[in-house]
Protein backbone atom coordinates (compact mmCIF):
# COMPACT_ATOMS: atom_id res chain seq x y z
CA UNK A 1 0.00 0.00 0.00
CA UNK A 2 1.16 3.48 -0.78
CA UNK A 3 0.06 6.86 0.44
CA UNK A 4 -2.12 8.71 -2.02
CA UNK A 5 -0.61 11.75 -3.81
CA UNK A 6 -1.92 14.03 -1.05
CA UNK A 7 -0.06 12.00 1.62
CA UNK A 8 -3.25 10.60 3.14
CA UNK A 9 -3.11 7.07 4.55
CA UNK A 10 -5.17 4.41 2.78
CA UNK A 11 -8.66 3.89 4.17
CA UNK A 12 -7.92 0.30 5.21
CA UNK A 13 -5.25 1.50 7.66
CA UNK A 14 -7.82 1.73 10.47
CA UNK A 15 -8.93 -1.84 9.83
CA UNK A 16 -5.34 -3.09 9.79
CA UNK A 17 -4.67 -1.22 13.04
CA UNK A 18 -7.67 -2.84 14.69
CA UNK A 19 -6.50 -6.30 13.65
CA UNK A 20 -3.03 -5.62 15.06
CA UNK A 21 -4.54 -4.28 18.32
CA UNK A 22 -6.54 -7.51 18.70
CA UNK A 23 -3.44 -9.60 18.02
CA UNK A 24 -1.52 -7.66 20.68
CA UNK A 25 -4.37 -8.06 23.15
CA UNK A 26 -4.43 -11.82 22.50
CA UNK A 27 -0.65 -12.15 22.97
CA UNK A 28 -0.80 -10.16 26.23
CA UNK A 29 -3.53 -12.52 27.47
CA UNK A 30 -1.17 -15.40 26.60
CA UNK A 31 1.42 -13.78 28.92
CA UNK A 32 3.89 -13.08 26.12
CA UNK A 33 6.37 -10.41 27.21
CA UNK A 34 5.72 -6.97 25.68
CA UNK A 35 9.27 -6.78 24.28
CA UNK A 36 8.75 -10.14 22.54
CA UNK A 37 5.44 -8.98 21.06
CA UNK A 38 6.95 -5.70 19.89
CA UNK A 39 10.02 -7.41 18.43
CA UNK A 40 7.89 -9.92 16.52
CA UNK A 41 5.62 -7.17 15.18
CA UNK A 42 8.57 -5.01 14.17
CA UNK A 43 10.29 -7.94 12.46
CA UNK A 44 7.11 -8.79 10.60
CA UNK A 45 6.59 -5.16 9.59
CA UNK A 46 10.14 -4.85 8.29
CA UNK A 47 9.72 -8.07 6.32
CA UNK A 48 6.52 -6.77 4.77
CA UNK A 49 8.14 -3.44 3.92
CA UNK A 50 11.08 -5.27 2.34
CA UNK A 51 8.69 -7.15 0.06
CA UNK A 52 6.81 -4.03 -0.99
CA UNK A 53 9.27 -1.09 -0.95
CA UNK A 54 12.84 -0.35 -1.93
CA UNK A 55 15.53 0.23 0.69
CA UNK A 56 15.41 4.01 0.35
CA UNK A 57 11.66 4.10 1.02
CA UNK A 58 12.08 1.79 4.03
CA UNK A 59 14.77 4.12 5.36
CA UNK A 60 12.35 7.05 5.03
CA UNK A 61 9.69 5.15 7.01
CA UNK A 62 12.20 4.28 9.74
CA UNK A 63 13.57 7.84 9.92
CA UNK A 64 10.02 9.13 10.26
CA UNK A 65 9.35 6.67 13.08
CA UNK A 66 12.58 7.69 14.82
CA UNK A 67 11.65 11.36 14.53
CA UNK A 68 8.31 10.60 16.21
CA UNK A 69 10.14 8.96 19.12
CA UNK A 70 12.66 11.78 19.41
CA UNK A 71 9.88 14.41 19.31
CA UNK A 72 8.11 12.74 22.22
CA UNK A 73 5.05 11.72 20.21
CA UNK A 74 5.03 8.24 21.78
CA UNK A 75 5.62 9.49 25.31
CA UNK A 76 1.93 10.27 25.82
CA UNK A 77 1.04 6.59 25.34
CA UNK A 78 3.19 5.56 28.31
CA UNK A 79 1.75 5.52 31.81
CA UNK A 80 2.94 8.42 33.94
CA UNK A 81 5.62 7.50 36.47
CA UNK A 82 4.39 7.40 40.07
CA UNK A 83 4.79 10.69 41.87
CA UNK A 84 6.58 10.85 45.19
CA UNK A 85 4.94 12.79 48.00
CA UNK A 86 6.96 15.81 49.12
CA UNK A 87 9.33 14.95 51.96
CA UNK A 88 8.88 16.75 55.21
Amino acid sequence: MQLDPQGVAPEDLSHAGSVVDKAIEYMMEQKIAPISIASALLGGALGLLARSMDDRAIGHVLRSALASVENGELRESRPAPPTMPPSA
